[in-house]
């Protein structure tokens, strides 16, 4: 028989049923993805809650900054007013596979909770993507974006306009080298750099692919004006020149390079970043007062960032990073992972030498590439004027303040290329580029004289550096004067003293260098028979030649 129950029993039952509930729901919320989606999606209506009222404080202020060059041309005035979210972290970020860390340790683009920037860190980031670079610049100076993006070598195209250097910009991480990511495309006929003497080159300007140019111009003992440089806006319309009549090369991106060459006969990769592999750094930056103000987050940031770089190392984290980059890049998985191949990620201590905080590290510097380019700009006419020194654009406390959390083989720096020793076929092999120096030295001795070792740091160091991935033959020439025999002797002598001080003062692998002694056999074309003064001295010389490796 059916017994009636008691308030006391009515009033237990549903506080058992209310407990139930509360930690069920409990559960629910912090252990299942449904849970994580509610917590996001409340997370995010709060966001754009505060981010309303913030826009509606800003409008009714009034007070926004501006910034335009002299020109009006190029950061034009904008009425943007920024998010004033103080626990979001902003970053602008473009086309380019080298975000992939930050995209994975962030869980996606977006700000949300499941982010190990928050988890660990205690604050949201959000990645947006902006490839125009001039509107990203003036939404940077709206306090629209904390972080913005660029690379070291273009860099000057900012730090050059006082109005932007108002704003006191400050480069603070090394996201990556592109490693395949940039190319030089040509058509039949050009088998090396220095085959471009006198060609019709198209490249976006200004860009780093005016960086790259340059460069492999000036490993083959040739400037910009030795060439005919054709304008265009980006990369992408460069790519598209190169299938006309007009152009006989083109300064690329991937995958560009491999659609342009496929459709134009005859025509080939001449050289990419593969081998040209640290000259295109890509760098982030910040305002000094914004890096101040939220010093925590630029600390966690960094440090996250580079915990990614180190974590990625894993097949399994590399290939969720690749889901995570092919989302925000709206590309298929295999393409985002093809994608990643094409940079080198920087490691902490990538960012230690890349930021000369490595007082032994003789490599490739952002210093380099910014000082270069900050006056290479200038001669070319795409700036008005130099910029201040690297020293004074950059801030290093995020790297410096995670260098004792960042210990170990994990976060090590690439390190110089491993070189194995080089084949009979090394001596014969076409160069990629070619370059005559003229190295003096005391009649009949092969040692180094303070001089000659200054020429070599001025006229091809640089060269061996930023064409890391390649071998670097050196041959010794002599005029007519003395035995063949001797001559042939002593041109090997020079040219090992002179691959002997890049070893030792550049830390390069000793396996990097063929050496090869003429002596008087390869005389320069039109001083045969060496006939003058004027001849002698030309061929009493050095050959530097950029080979595969």
């Amino acid at each position: 028989m059916a017994r009636r129950l008691t308030t006391f029993s009515k009033l237990l039952i549903v506080l058992l049923i209310l407990a139930g509930l509360f930690f069920g729901g409990q559960y629910i919320m912090n252990n299942t993805q449904i849970g994580q989606d509610l917590k996001d999606k409340a997370e995010q209506e709060k966001t754009e809650s505060n981010d309303s009222d913030s826009r509606n404080n800003d409008t009714s202020n009034a007070d926004t900054k501006t910034a335009s060059s002299k020109d009006g041309g190029l950061f034009n005035k904008s009425n943007r007013s920024g998010s004033k979210d103080g626990k979001v972290l902003r970053v602008q970020l473009v086309t380019w596979p080298g975000y992939a860390p930050g995209l994975y340790f962030n869980e996606g683009a977006d700000a949300n909770t499941r982010s190990r920037f928050y988890k660990d860190y205690g604050f949201k980031v959000e990645f947006t993507r902006e490839d125009d670079l001039i509107n990203a610049m003036n939404a940077w100076l709206a306090d629209e974006y904390d972080v913005i993006v660029q690379t070291a070598d273009a860099y000057p195209l900012y730090t050059s306009i006082p109005d932007v250097m108002a704003f006191n910009p400050r480069a603070f991480i090394q996201t990556d080298w592109s490693r395949g990511g940039d190319a030089i495309i040509a058509k039949r006929g050009i088998n090396s750099i220095n085959d471009l003497r006198g060609k019709r080159i198209a490249l976006a300007v200004p860009a780093p692919a005016q960086t790259m140019l340059i460069t492999a111009l000036e490993s083959a003992g040739m400037t910009i004006d030795d060439v005919k440089v054709i304008k265009t806006t980006d990369n992408i319309a460069a790519a598209e020149l190169f299938q006309s009549n007009d152009v006989d090369a083109a300064v690329v991106w991937s995958p560009f390079d491999i659609e342009a060459t496929s459709k134009v006969p005859g025509s080939k990769i001449l050289l990419t970043t593969v081998e040209q592999s640290h000259i295109i750094g890509d760098i982030m930056l910040a305002k000094e007062s914004v890096m101040k103000e939220k010093r925590d987050m630029f600390n966690g940031f960094y440090e996250g960032w580079m915990r990614a770089v180190a974590e990625m190392n894993n097949a399994g984290n590399k290939e969720k990073a690749a889901k995570y980059l092919g989302e925000f890049l709206q590309l298929p998985l295999a393409d985002a992972q093809g994608a990643m191949t094409t940079v080198h990620y920087a490691s902490h201590g990538d960012n230690m030498d890349f930021f000369g905080l490595n007082k032994s590290y003789r490599g490739m510097q952002g210093a380099d590439l910014y000082s270069k380019m900050n006056t290479k700009f200038v001669e070319m006419g795409d700036s008005e004027g130099v910029g201040p020194a690297w020293r004074n654009v950059i801030n290093t406390s995020p790297i410096l303040a995670a260098n004792s959390k960042l210990q170990g083989a994990q976060y090590a720096s690439e390190g110089a290329k491993t070189f194995t020793p080089p084949t009979p076929k090394a001596k014969t092999v076409t160069p990629i580029a070619s370059k005559p120096v003229s190295i003096s030295f005391n009649t009949g001795q092969y040692q180094l004289t303070e001089n000659a070792k200054t020429i070599i740091d001025l006229q091809f160091a640089e060269t061996a550096k930023s064409f890391g991935n390649m071998r670097i033959r050196i041959e010794g020439n002599t005029d007519n004067v003395g035995a063949p025999a001797m001559n042939q002797k002593l041109s090997e002598k020079r040219a090992r003293a002179v691959a002997q001080y890049l070893q030792n003062t550049y830390q390069m692998d000793a396996n990097r260098f063929v050496v090869i002694g003429n002596g008087p056999n390869k005389p320069v074309p039109g001083c045969e028979r060496n006939q003058d003064n004027a001849c002698k001295a030309k061929n009493r010389r050095t050959d530097f030649q950029l080979i595969p490796g």
